[in-house]
């Protein structure tokens, strides 16, 4: 048998691949079963991540403004999770050693429930909300975009606000449990608007790579979003959402004003996110994409 019909005789995985360019970049001999397992081995490319991205943008564009404010209220109702948890935390380990680093921990159970549920968060759609217009920019896309962020922050608010006036109002919580609640607002307002600014445009970008990651895997999605909501939390970044839940406790508690939250908290805090989840992180990358591309 000649050495041309034994090979053709051989299983596809027990052949080895001859790459005439895997010389020249010092690239060795592999089976076919290997090279399947190189590949599977692969990161997404940018622009699966990116199209990935832009498609459940263009499905949140599509949906039917009950079926946002629905699920943008139960979101902002979720999201004060996320304050109830770290300030019952917050009360329990005062004056322990390290504290502050588990109490963050409870910072994230909001964002783990909205994620996994797949409720409409703000925050989220200041990235993939806005791919679609970049991909395909127009008045109507525009239009659309302003729609869904309306409805999307409107339903965010009023969430996060019942669920702050119940927290104060219900009697669920021992006094300590609520003057940490109340010092957890108070921490947000030392900061100055330009803070409030600053702060929240990397919390916006943290949130954008959040989401990009998350396009890119199957596994370990928990862990993302516990890490990345963490680093919000410990780099005391401003979050318009939770933080909103913060703030109005604050306000209904009457330890803080109306203009508190608006000006000194929500404008500039919203303008942040905006700017580090849109402005930033989804400009480079859909920039990062159009290049590779071209």
């Amino acid at each position: 048998m000649t050495s041309r019909s034994r090979d053709a005789d051989d299983p596809p995985e027990r052949r080895l691949i001859i790459d005439p360019t895997a010389h020249d970049d010092g690239g060795a001999e592999l089976t076919g079963e290997e090279e399947d397992d190189v590949e599977e081995a692969k990161p997404p490319r940018v622009a699966l991540l990116h199209e990935i991205i832009r498609r459940q943008g263009q499905e949140e564009l599509d949906r039917n403004l009950a079926a946002l404010a629905w699920s943008s209220l139960a979101a902002g109702l979720s999201m004060g999770f996320s304050m109830l948890a770290r300030g019952v935390l917050h009360a329990q380990l005062q004056g322990l050693p390290g504290a502050f680093l588990i109490e963050c921990l409870g910072y994230t159970f909001g964002f783990l429930a909205v994620i996994l549920a797949r409720q409409q968060l703000f925050t989220e759609n200041t990235l993939t909300a806005v791919l679609p217009l970049m991909s395909k920019p127009s008045l109507h896309q525009l239009g659309r975009l302003m729609r869904l962020w309306s409805v999307v922050f409107a339903g965010n608010i009023v969430g996060v606000a019942v669920f702050a006036w119940g927290l104060l109002h219900l009697q669920q919580f021992d006094a300590p449990t609520h003057a940490a609640f109340r010092a957890m607002g108070e921490e947000v307002l030392h900061n100055t608007p330009w803070q409030m600014l600053t702060k929240g445009m990397l919390a916006g970008w943290v949130i954008a790579m959040m989401v990009w990651m998350l396009a890119g895997i199957e596994q370990s999605r928990v862990s993302v979003i516990l890490i990345s909501t963490y680093v919000i939390a410990i780099g005391g970044f401003t979050h318009i959402i939770v933080g909103s839940a913060e703030v109005l406790y604050l306000v209904f508690d009457g330890h803080a004003s109306v203009g508190d939250y608006v000006l000194h908290f929500a404008l500039p805090t919203l303008a942040g996110n905006i700017i580090g989840g849109s402005g930033i992180f989804a400009l480079i990358s859909h920039a990062q994409v159009r290049s590779d591309g071209d």
